[in-house]
């Protein structure tokens, strides 16, 4: 079980959210946001245009700066090329390491009920997910969420143990129960402020 030093966690202003697609970044950092009353900023949004187009570097990485650059956050995403941006002030980064075959039916489920539902992700972008694009794409989320999950576990396992990295706490949550417990936790560290 994992262990929350309540006092430190009352004291956080500046998060990053981080795992493969489908292990609940967004749900969760909605949810943690609104525990400790910070802005929740999601980095696909910053990245993906209209009609999915991708966004060039050197207009992401200024996105990125700006809105780290404020005193309080939640920033729901890896992008690990902005790594060095985002962890400049970052207080908290929280690893949501749940299982491959969670994940896989998470980002599997999202994917087919966003398809039917015609959902639009993100306001006035026009994206939208559909079966096509989910099963039959070089594109599909799901394909990378299974080619991307083994290298991002080994990938954050090395960052979180980097010396460069030392300043950061790193909580690592593997399971639903641990998810429910560090919620509950920071809600108890907004009833301590």
């Amino acid at each position: 079980m994992i262990q929350i030093d309540l006092d430190r966690l009352s004291q956080i202003k500046r998060v990053n959210v981080i795992g493969t697609s489908g292990s609940g970044k967004s749900t969760f950092s909605q949810a943690l946001a609104e525990l400790l009353e910070l802005p929740y900023i999601e980095m696909d949004r910053l990245y993906w245009g209209p009609q999915w187009a991708e966004t060039a570097d050197e207009i992401f990485f200024p996105k990125v700066e700006a809105v780290t650059e404020q005193a309080n956050w939640v920033l729901d995403g890896n992008y690990s090329q902005t790594t060095s941006i985002k962890w400049r002030q970052v207080q908290l980064v929280v690893w949501l390491d749940l299982s491959f075959y969670r994940t896989l039916c998470r980002v599997t489920g999202r994917c087919v009920k966003r398809s039917l539902k015609k959902t639009e992700i993100w306001p006035e972008t026009g994206n939208r997910e559909t079966l096509g694009k989910a099963f039959l794409s070089r594109e599909s989320v799901i394909l990378w969420a299974i080619t991307s999950y083994w290298r991002n576990r080994r990938r954050y396992a090395r960052v979180i143990n980097a010396r460069e990295y030392a300043s950061i706490w790193f909580v690592r949550l593997r399971s639903p129960v641990e998810v429910d417990t560090f919620l509950f936790h920071a809600r108890k560290a907004k009833e301590n402020r």
